[in-house]
């Protein structure tokens, strides 16, 4: 009796010890890492700019940018470095100036501190609380953009407190609206074209590039120096309705469901970009079996209909090789007991830098192929030249690259999306799109539920910043 009594008391004991190192273990792996004093200031900032809520309906981009200023200060920067422009009402934007001695033109540093929707009810956490769990921050915003917003206002900021001396001026934009495209207030496009000498530069930096990871470790660092043209259509079908006891054959939605169906089913003509092909020939490497091929194919500029066709099926390759129109939102009918007297969608089209935008709205009008349907162009695209691929800022990124991430190469790529940076290449500034930060293609939640960040990956995206801006100023 007393035998067993003691075998159960060592079973026991030896379980809650397991378990108390499985505990400790839990706790350890937890722990965040001891963060430098530039490191921890670098936190309180993306913190606090994060838990600054500027999204369009509610948010208050002039709060942020004042903060941000606020931030500045303290590093040493006088009053007088800064300016706040605030053209619309809670839109403001920030705009500081890094004097240099003046033997190097100036270098640009563009971010957007407004952030898209984000509706609490959808999200698992607050999405304007910054969440430090698992590894990650979490928060809307968390990637876009004010990750890199944060990390260029400590990287300004300490290399004022080191007493830094730069040979150029060094430009820090922080602006507004980015998220609403080609809106009046968004703050890129009305400080170049209501203040232009203040952001006149050699080249610039901003988001639309990043790294990519694969398995968890970085694959390719991926630098942006050309982007999709922006537009919108609204497509619309009108009949005169009536009661819905009577249906006739002109109902408004099935005319225009016909009409999304085919456009649903249509693919624009392949144009390859030299971006587009260098991109793939400089992926090839790192890809196996028929997709190395494959892009081998279409690095080498001749890919026949076969390769374009299986790399198609990934979508964010056929983005790539074509401009893309998508319906995004429908609007029909205005009583559920009423035949409809209208229908529209929105169409919205990233249209390649090298088409024209005429025939693509041609071949769109042709896509939906109905006269019924009017097709109404919201906005012109703005066209954005490409950003050459030479000079200091590709030789220092690539450089930096290897130091950091040894084997890792720099990918030109041309974004699907539309930056701020198309403003800028249109004014004659280079801009290039890279951060340093890493992210899994698989776990890209920029815009969307949870948007997060791993907590290293962003780190060392900002000492990846420091250490570039250091190289180009000096």
């Amino acid at each position: 009796m007393r035998m067993k009594t003691f075998r159960a008391a060592r079973t026991v004991l030896a379980v809650s010890l397991a378990l108390c190192g499985m505990t400790a273990a839990m706790a350890q792996t937890q722990t965040p890492p001891t963060l430098t004093p530039q490191q921890q200031r670098f936190h309180d900032i993306y913190k606090e700019l994060i838990e600054i809520n500027t999204s369009h309906s509610v948010g208050d981009n002039t709060v942020a940018a004042r903060a941000m200023e606020k931030r500045l200060i303290e590093s040493g920067f006088a009053p007088g470095d800064i300016q706040i422009f605030e053209p619309f009402p809670k839109k403001g934007n920030l705009v500081l100036r890094f004097k240099g001695d003046g033997s190097k033109k100036p270098l640009l540093l563009l971010a957007h501190i407004d952030v898209v929707e984000a509706r609490r009810e959808d999200w698992k956490t607050d999405p304007f609380k910054l969440q430090e769990t698992g590894g990650y921050f979490t928060a809307r915003g968390a990637i876009d953009d004010k990750a890199m917003a944060s990390a260029l206002v400590s990287v300004m900021g300490q290399l004022k407190q080191e007493g830094f001396k730069p040979r150029r001026d060094i430009i820090l934009a922080l602006t507004a609206d980015e998220e609403r495209g080609d809106a009046l207030s968004n703050g890129a496009f009305w400080l170049i074209n209501n203040k232009p000498e203040l952001l006149q530069a050699e080249f610039g930096i901003n988001e639309g590039g990043g790294g990519e990871l694969r398995g968890g470790k970085p694959n390719l660092h991926r630098m942006q120096v050309a982007e999709k043209m922006y537009t919108t259509y609204m497509l619309e079908v009108r009949d005169v309705g009536g009661h819905s006891s009577v249906p006739t054959k002109t109902n408004p939605i099935y005319a225009l469901s016909a009409g999304l169906e085919r456009l649903g089913n249509f693919s624009f003509p392949v144009k390859l970009a030299d971006v587009t092909k260098t991109y793939f020939a400089r992926s090839a490497p790192f890809a196996t079996g028929q997709l190395a091929d494959d892009m081998r194919a279409v690095g080498a500029g001749n890919p026949d209909a076969a390769v374009i066709d299986r790399m198609s099926a990934n979508p964010a390759y056929s983005a790539q090789f074509r401009t893309t129109c998508v319906a995004t939102m429908v609007q029909a009918g205005h009583a559920e007991n009423a035949l409809p007297q209208s229908a529209k969608a929105t169409v919205n089209c990233r249209i390649l830098p090298h088409d024209d935008p005429e025939e693509v709205e041609r071949l769109l009008t042709q896509a939906v192929g109905n006269d019924k349907i009017v097709v109404r162009n919201m906005g012109k695209p703005l066209r954005s030249p490409a950003s050459p691929l030479n000079g200091d800022l590709v030789k220092t990124v690539e450089s930096l690259t290897q130091q950091m991430w040894p084997g890792v190469p720099v990918v030109p790529a041309m974004s699907t999306g539309a930056t701020d940076s198309r403003f800028m290449r249109n004014a004659g500034i280079p801009m290039y799109g890279v951060s340093g930060i890493f992210v899994e293609p698989s776990d890209a939640r920029a815009h969307g539920l949870d948007e997060r960040i791993e907590i290293q990956r962003l780190y060392d995206g900002r000492e990846f910043l420091y250490r570039l801006v250091s190289e180009l100023a000096k």
